[in-house]
């Protein structure tokens, strides 16, 4: 089975009809064996709070288009999972409800490896049916380098990534697995793209700021002109 048959696994679904859209934001967490329990609930909840944090809210409406969401879990080759679909997000309350989900889900797995190349062809094909937005993101949050299957660099020679942001958020950047630092492994292999940047959380205790940090960065993506420039963060 080809790298592309064998990953495109939400990728069939039916394209949405155009939306004004200003952002198709894909949000990837990390549920790989190395994240016990309760690293897992600090990140589900991080993820959560984070989405309602009022300046995260006011990110998320500083423009009249929406921004559409999409968020899965990640572990294993074959173990991706949906934690909420393609949502526009029109108003408060939408942010609110898939905050509430967030918090509620239960995680897929505990028990596989880290396919992180896996990973970024289901987030690849989940762009392929997200709304017509102007930009289109990846974010990858994880706590390990890529240990099962292809790596971020089959992945990108393997789906489509034109035109597509990945940016990381690091957790535990200290740690190494065997001699490969994992924030020099998500500098040099997982971030793609001219403003592609990586947050760094010290533990999952940081997760939920860190991720505020992430939301407000990606989410200041702007048009002045025709040319994309980032909003300052006051």
């Amino acid at each position: 089975m080809g790298i592309r048959a064998a990953c495109l696994l939400g990728g069939a679904l039916l394209a949405q009809p155009a939306q004004a859209c200003r952002l198709a934001l894909v949000l990837a967490i990390d549920v790989s064996s190395s994240v016990d329990a309760t690293e897992d609930t600090l990140q589900r909840q991080g993820l959560a709070s984070a989405l309602i944090a009022p300046e995260v809210m006011a990110a998320f409406f500083a423009a009249d288009d929406p921004v559409a969401l999409n968020v899965f879990e990640w572990s294993g080759r074959y173990n991706q999972a949906q934690l909420a679909g393609w949502t526009l997000i029109r108003s408060p309350a939408d942010l609110t409800a898939l905050s509430q989900r967030i918090a509620t889900s239960q995680r897929s797995h505990n028990d596989f490896p880290t396919a992180l190349g896996y990973a970024l062809g289901y987030a690849a094909g989940q762009l392929q049916a997200a709304p017509a937005c102007l930009f289109r993101t990846i974010d990858v949050a994880g706590d390990g380098i890529n240990n099962e299957g292809f790596g971020p660099a089959e992945a990108y020679a393997a789906f489509p990534f034109d035109d597509v942001t990945v940016n990381g958020l690091v957790v535990n950047a200290a740690d190494f697995e065997g001699e490969v630092g994992l924030l020099s492994f998500y500098q040099n292999e997982v971030i793609r793209g001219p403003a592609a940047f990586i947050e760094i959380a010290t533990g999952f205790e940081d997760y939920a700021a860190s991720m505020r940090r992430k939301l407000i960065r990606e989410l200041g993506a702007q048009l002045l002109g025709g040319t994309p420039v980032r909003v300052p963060q006051g």
